[in-house]
């Protein structure tokens, strides 16, 4: 990892205390995975401010296990190591990304790997999932992503080996993202300077810090 990128990490998953604390005072990529409308942004606002009642289940257990066996093979396959650091965007600090792998080749060039399990066979990577992996290329400025994905059947992984395909940066789907991210914060500091809904006080003033950083 360069110096510069080392200069971006905002915190580590390793720590989730932390690394959570430091997500929720940002746009990161699962957030801009479910913006495609207005009624998105309203809902992933309601999500930042008041918290998601989501807590996990057996298939997020199942990937989380198999996270680190797919992350070596990816390692071991394309030279791309794994990462559980938290960035930021050189040009906006509030948008961030924490992807599975991140390498830097030779040339300077940034590659990132993104790890999926899935109980379904894909015949093409879902879109919410290529929007997570614009925004952490935004964020990262790197110029491809592998996602790596493994399927399987009853939590059994079906296959030998993950299946992969690269991503390559697309400058139009990125200026879409930051655009709904932008409407997202907007959004957000509507709520919070404007106290027209109740709120928990530490997402409250999380984003109300956020706001004044306009």
């Amino acid at each position: 990892m360069t110096p510069e990128l080392a200069a971006r990490i905002v915190a580590d998953s390793r720590d989730r205390v932390a690394w959570v604390r430091a997500r929720s005072r940002g746009i990161t990529a699962t957030d801009v995975a479910t913006l495609t409308s207005e009624n998105a942004i309203r809902k992933a606002a309601d999500a930042k401010l008041l918290g998601s009642r989501f807590s996990g289940n057996a298939y997020t257990d199942h990937g989380r296990r198999r996270e680190p066996e797919i992350a070596s093979w990816v390692a071991a396959t394309h030279g791309i190591r794994p990462s559980s650091a938290l960035f930021h965007a050189v040009i906006e600090p509030r948008h961030l990304a924490t992807p599975d792998g991140v390498a830097v080749t030779a040339g300077g060039r940034i590659l990132l790997a993104e790890i999926k399990t899935t109980n379904k066979a894909w015949r093409s990577i879902p879109r919410s999932y290529l929007r997570q992996v614009w925004w952490q290329q935004h964020v990262l400025g790197a110029e491809r992503t592998l996602v790596a994905w493994e399927q399987h059947i009853d939590f059994v992984p079906v296959g030998d080996e993950p299946r992969c395909a690269w991503v390559d940066r697309d400058e139009r789907e990125i200026d879409r993202l930051v655009h709904l991210a932008s409407s997202l914060i907007n959004e957000l500091h509507r709520r919070t300077t404007g106290a027209r809904m109740p709120q928990p006080a530490p997402a409250r003033e999380a984003f109300r810090a956020l706001a004044l950083a306009d």
